[in-house]
């Protein structure tokens, strides 16, 4: 079949956002090409080829990550329309992941399940697919898998049994996932379910990460929630000025990413967003910009924080424990949810470049200069064989204490020594979204998503233009 290609040249951004379109230089180019291959490597050398389960974390042994599948399955295709591996081998291994998830066991026992009522556990063992000691039934990160899977199946389109299997294992693993079954009284979606104690107590609200599993779940054509679960998600938002800039707020960056790696939302709007005169991907837009005013006024006073050196997300850390900086007792964090917005501000003085990367469709002329200067500044200590590892604090000379990850340099501070899944993923993906709309033009044909998002009151843009 013919193969499909897109050109690396800057989109046309939605005439409701104030991102300005720019054209890398040679340097510039040079830097995205050579991250973006890095990695995309992240996930084609470290994923098992005999299942498909992508490590939580790298380069070490790693349980499997069922959202870092999601975005595996997502990086595949990036990678064939830029002859990093070919199509037979990347529909070999998708169709391998897939196929080995659609047989994994389901069911409510507390051990050797992979799932239940279609979702996955957040954390899978790396050797059996089976769930790793006692996580949660995840919502969220199930819908980040079948957002992965539903992509690729849109991609693979061609004839053959390779590709008709991924089209088939995607579709019945999407139909099987009982959405309504983690919806709770007030309409919301629940975080998850444990065999142990049955359905967690917290529900996604407030703006976050979640738009992708209340869409998903609003298109499934087995196992719908009701539309109002988008008008209950909607109305616990927080809309406020943070550093000059308006939106509704949510303080990891993730949170205003993970979502538009596979949804456009350039130029559509539900109700919310009409009432607002914005869109979400300005809405983002304007979040990655707060967070960077954020770090120039640096109200905490941590080292090297500034224009280009930004970026709060989700991430690991130095350690958890206390101690004196800058004549004030602080609090260090191993993984957290970092972040600052209205809602709240955690921040300890890491930051992950993937915070930065993930931003790029929404802010290149300040994301993409952020991303230089830390490799430029910082050197092999924040950039190697995949590309940037997952975060940093120039803050935490400490080399006293037990770290819980990562290593001391000196002169520079903490730095991590591994790379996560779910920070690769925006990177990679976040990128090619800048430089073709690959993902974006993909997922568009998605009748799945298209529904969930018409269910949820989206119009405008490319859904009137289909």
């Amino acid at each position: 079949m013919e193969r499909m290609r897109f050109l690396w040249i800057p989109l046309t951004l939605s005439l409701l956002t104030s991102s300005p379109a720019i054209t890398p230089d040679a340097a510039q180019e040079a830097f995205l090409t050579d991250l973006h291959e890095r990695t995309f490597n992240y996930f084609w050398n470290l994923t098992p080829a005999n299942t498909g389960l992508t490590p939580d974390r790298g380069p070490g042994a790693s349980f499997s990550s069922i959202a870092a599948i999601g975005f595996a399955l997502t990086a595949y295709p990036i990678g064939v329309e830029h002859d990093y591996v070919s199509r037979e081998r990347a529909a070999e291994r998708t169709h391998i992941t897939l196929k080995y998830l659609r047989e994994g066991p389901q069911g409510d026992a507390p051990t050797e399940m992979a799932g239940h009522r279609g979702f996955f556990y957040h954390f899978l063992h790396s050797d059996s697919g089976t769930r790793y000691r006692t996580n949660e039934l995840s919502s969220i990160d199930t819908a980040l898998l079948m957002a992965g899977a539903l992509f690729a199946a849109e991609y693979f389109d061609g004839d053959t049994a390779t590709e008709k299997g991924i089209r088939d294992d995607a579709d019945a693993l999407y139909r099987a996932v009982e959405w309504d079954w983690l919806q709770r009284e007030d309409h919301l979606m629940g975080h998850g379910w444990k065999p142990e104690r049955g359905k967690l107590p917290h529900a996604y609200q407030g703006y976050n990460e979640a738009m992708i599993l209340y869409l998903l779940a609003l298109g499934s054509p087995t196992h719908p929630v009701g539309e109002e679960a988008w008008k209950a998600y909607t109305s616990t938002y927080q809309w406020a000025d943070f550093h000059g800039y308006e939106h509704v707020g949510f303080s990891p960056l993730f949170g205003h990413q993970y979502s538009h790696v596979w949804v456009d939302f350039r130029g559509i709007q539900d109700a919310y967003m009409r009432e607002k005169g914005i869109d979400y991907f300005e809405n983002s837009a304007r979040a990655t910009r707060s967070q960077r005013a954020y770090a120039i006024a640096n109200p905490l006073g941590w080292r090297d924080y500034g224009e280009h050196v930004w970026g709060l997300t989700a991430c690991d850390g130095p350690a958890n424990i206390r101690r004196l900086y800058n004549g004030e007792e602080r609090q260090f964090q191993t993984y957290s949810a970092r972040g600052a917005s209205i809602v709240r501000i955690r921040d300890d003085g890491t930051i992950a470049p993937t915070a930065a990367g993930g931003s790029m469709p929404f802010a290149p002329d300040i994301c993409l200069p952020a991303l230089m200067t830390m490799k430029e500044r910082y050197g092999e200590s924040l950039y190697g064989q995949y590309g940037f590892v997952d975060c940093f604090n120039p803050s935490f000379t400490f080399d006293d204490v037990t770290l819980g990850h990562g290593k001391i340099v000196a002169g520079k501070g903490w730095f991590d020594t591994e790379y996560l899944g779910i920070d690769q993923g925006p990177i990679l993906t976040m990128i090619e979204n800048w430089r073709t709309g690959f993902v974006w033009k993909v997922m568009r044909k998605n009748p799945y998503l298209k529904r969930g998002l018409e269910r949820a009151g989206f119009t405008g843009g490319w859904l009137a233009d289909d």
